[in-house]
């Protein structure tokens, strides 16, 4: 298995807060169902199994049976929660997701576990760094990825209640709560982490609280930076990036491919309604087999990382 880097006290599993607010959530309502690929360990799912075995459907190692069997339960007005590593969920039975679920629109919800390169040492075949560019094309699917516990569950508690498809990418590496008052969950809403006229850093996921810490070295600079909690890739708040795009420079941040997922979408809408130099973060192809922190490092996903492609990009913007 793969050995994450030390954990502070303060940061947390997400996968604990989407299984506990599931698990309260099929209290209050029958038609919640668990669909998943023979990981009830590994989706933090045992406790939902134990307390609803009538609604937990494991199907084995067959994600494209999975998806199809959510397809079925949604249509026959369940509200199936289909669970899996993401790398597995969205390569596997992508086409049963475009098919089944986003053409057909049927009221799914898929919950990518351990996204990103988070499965360090198991190696490219276990990261799931294309997830967002291929979902997001499915236009019909909300994309959320959330930044820390809180903002987990009330991801799934939205998808609870949406009428529609939906996918919630999930960690399993750690992460603090953000620091921010008055914090209201509203998709397709990014959410201002930091304020800053001089540059947005816009993140998602788990690379917001590094976005939070570079503003705040680049603070101490004298550098105003805003950093954009954009949980929500699709749909884009587009009005957030035209605000973003008003600071005069843009730098994206994601635990994803740096083409097709966040930056993508941000450069994308830049190009066609307020062109303004954009730099992306993220990871550029298939990443060798390491350590968390090594290939965070290695593709500059740190505070001193972000902070170093700010600057870069205010003095070439």
């Amino acid at each position: 298995m793969a050995q994450a880097a030390p954990v502070q006290k303060d940061f947390k599993d997400c996968r604990n807060a989407w299984a506990a607010t599931l698990e309260a959530l099929a209290g209050e309502d029958e038609r919640i169902v668990a669909v998943v690929n023979d990981s009830i360990g590994s989706s933090k799912l045992g406790g939902f199994a134990k307390a609803y075995p009538d609604r937990t459907v494991n199907v084995g190692i067959a994600e494209q049976v999975m998806v199809g069997v959510g397809a079925g339960l949604a249509n026959g007005g369940k509200v199936p929660f289909v669970s899996a590593a993401a790398c597995f969920l969205t390569a596997r039975a992508l086409e049963q997701i475009k098919a089944d679920i986003a053409y057909s629109g049927y009221n799914v919800k898929l919950v990518g576990q351990s996204s990103g390169i988070a499965y360090g040492e198991l190696g490219a075949t276990h990261h799931s760094i294309e997830d967002l560019a291929w979902l997001r094309q499915l236009g019909q699917i909300t994309v959320i990825v959330p930044a820390d516990a809180w903002e987990t569950e009330q991801a799934v508690r939205w998808a609870a209640r949406h009428e529609g498809p939906v996918f919630i990418r999930v960690s399993r590496m750690p992460v603090p709560d953000l620091d921010i008052s008055d914090r209201s969950f509203q998709p397709g809403r990014a959410e201002i982490v930091r304020a800053g006229d001089d540059i947005t850093v816009i993140a998602c996921g788990t690379t917001v609280h590094l976005a939070a810490a570079a503003a705040d070295m680049l603070s101490d600079e004298g550098i105003s930076a805003r950093v954009l909690n954009m949980a929500t890739v699709n749909p884009l708040d587009e009005a957030a990036v035209s605000d973003a795009a008003a600071t005069g420079a843009i730098v994206t941040v994601e635990e994803a491919h740096v083409r097709g997922g966040l930056g993508g979408a941000v450069a994308e809408w830049t190009a066609a309604n307020h062109p303004v130099r954009v730099s992306r973060m993220g990871f550029d192809g298939f990443r060798q087999t390491g350590s968390i922190a090594h290939l965070f490092g290695a593709a500059g996903l740190s505070p001193e990382g972000i902070a170093a492609e700010a600057r870069r990009t205010i003095q070439t913007g």
